[in-house]
């Protein structure tokens, strides 16, 4: 069994981390204990996020009590301590030792700069080792997983750090990444700069991001949980937030850590949804919702229903309209379902096709499908769709206007030149707009296909422009 390193960065990495060893936790201890519930033995699939540190003993999953013999795969960075210093407070604090905690008290002040240039250096070292310990006590590593922020700094900053330190230490261990996209009203008058910066980093450094903004996440808890009280602010509580995306990487590496007709590695994501080593933003979406543990009132039991579901915008968690806009370039599946079988899969995948999917023509079969027999604790059955399509090129434009607001007027900009040049904003700004050229070229060469075929006309093949996907 392969092993992962989650990474989480900033206050909000650190959330969304806390949330996910909790969930992974009571998944692992709910399959295990229905079939012995006083000895649990430590198995491969628990060694996916897991190590034990006694291999004499067997390891107890009675969660929510501490378990001592488990420690988490993980490196929990924050430069601020107030989250860290929580989750030692909490029943999750066994499962930490202090080297696995990198943290400062004064912070990153909402700067990429000082996240990334300042911090990145100061604590490049202690980071190298940590992550070195890590890899070192796992038998096959298979990714690195990180999560963070992006309007902030620490988040944005320090995380893209990271991500780049793991290219340069570990290039051939695949790097997916989980950012979180501030909300256009966002209170940090520089999440513009942060999240133009950072971009640019995920685009050269990851494998594969699967993006995550803050106004959907809202929109899915308030639709899908009515019971859900909102806070004084009027927003949702976070706790149900980042149930949403923890859920989204417990769902991502199911098929790899239980067995199943079709199972799919992490490794494989990006190498059949990825087509182009920039172009690899996967827009994710669940069914059903993560935090219907309890009830079974809103879940569908037509099989059918179930896929149509899976491309509704309601359960994306980004805002972008798929069904409306663009193409899909590929698309990934990853069914976890004791009832469904593989016939199942296959008949509404044809369906989809023909009725709610236009794909490009050189990629009409681009699909990625897992099945795992083992469902989420709670629920009857989840499926988690990847679509790699071109529409999220309008997130990008939008985070490119409020982006060319500031700068127009150099607003802020004297913060980032203490620890950055003035030409690294110019840089970020020219990857973005690379990045939406390539995702409008992959549509204009399509459409170009589409009106060859129409006319019933030959064209030489070389008459097609090339499409400009920079490697």
């Amino acid at each position: 069994m392969a092993q992962n390193i989650i990474v989480q960065v900033g206050q909000c990495g650190s959330q969304i981390g806390c949330r996910f060893w909790d969930l992974a936790l009571r998944e692992h201890a709910s399959l295990m204990s229905s079939t012995d519930p006083k000895k649990c033995i430590y198995d491969a699939s628990l060694s996916a996020f897991f190590r034990n540190v006694d291999e004499n003993k067997n390891t107890s999953l009675s969660y929510p009590s501490p378990i001592r013999t488990l420690k988490a795969r993980a490196v929990l960075v924050d430069m601020e301590e107030g989250v860290l210093r929580s989750i030692l407070a909490s029943p999750l604090r066994d499962l930490f030792d202090g080297e696995q905690f990198i943290r400062d008290v004064s912070g990153a002040g909402n700067n990429w700069a000082v996240g990334n240039r300042f911090y990145g250096e100061k604590y490049r070292q202690i980071l190298s080792d940590e992550i070195r310990r890590q890899a070192e006590q796992c038998d096959s590593l298979q990714s690195f997983m990180l999560i963070h922020s992006m309007g902030g700094g620490t988040g944005s900053g320090l995380g893209t750090f990271i991500l780049s330190l793991l290219d340069e230490m570990y290039p051939k261990v695949c790097r997916i990444v989980t950012p979180i996209y501030p909300s256009k009203d966002d209170d940090v008058i520089t999440s513009p700069y942060n999240s133009v910066l950072a971009t640019r980093v995920l685009t050269e450094h990851a494998d594969c991001v699967l993006p995550v903004d803050n106004d959907s996440l809202i929109d899915i808890v308030s639709r899908c949980d009515s019971s859900t009280k909102k806070n004084d602010n009027g927003r949702c509580p976070f706790d149900s937030m980042n149930t949403i995306v923890a859920n989204l990487i417990l769902n991502l590496t199911s098929s790899s850590r239980f067995d199943g007709p079709l199972n799919v590695d992490l490794s494989e994501i990006p190498m059949n949804l990825v087509p182009y080593p920039r172009l690899h933003y996967l827009i994710s979406s669940q069914i059903p919702a993560p935090f219907k543990m309890t009830t079974n009132s809103s879940i569908p039991r037509n099989i059918n229903q179930i896929f149509r579901d899976a491309l509704s915008p309601h359960f994306q968690t980004l805002r972008v309209r798929p069904q409306i806009d663009g193409i899909y370039i590929a698309c990934g599946m990853i069914l976890r379902s004791k009832t469904i079988q593989m016939s199942d899969i296959r008949r509404n995948i044809d369906l989809l096709k023909l009725k709610h999917m236009k794909f490009v023509k050189w990629n009409e079969d681009g699909w990625k499908v897992g099945l795992c027999i083992v469902p989420p604790n709670g629920l009857p059955y989840s499926l988690l769709t990847l679509a790699n399509h071109t529409c999220i090129k309008e997130t990008f434009s939008e985070l490119k206007e409020r982006f060319t607001i500031l700068y127009r007027r150099k607003a802020h900009v004297h913060h980032y030149t203490d620890h950055m040049e003035l030409g690294d904003f110019e840089q970020a700004r020219e990857n973005l707009n690379q990045l939406i050229e390539e995702y409008k070229n992959i549509e204009q060469t399509n459409e170009l296909l589409d009106t060859t075929e129409n006319k019933n006309s030959s064209i030489a093949t070389t008459n097609i422009p090339r499409l400009n996907v920079l490697s």
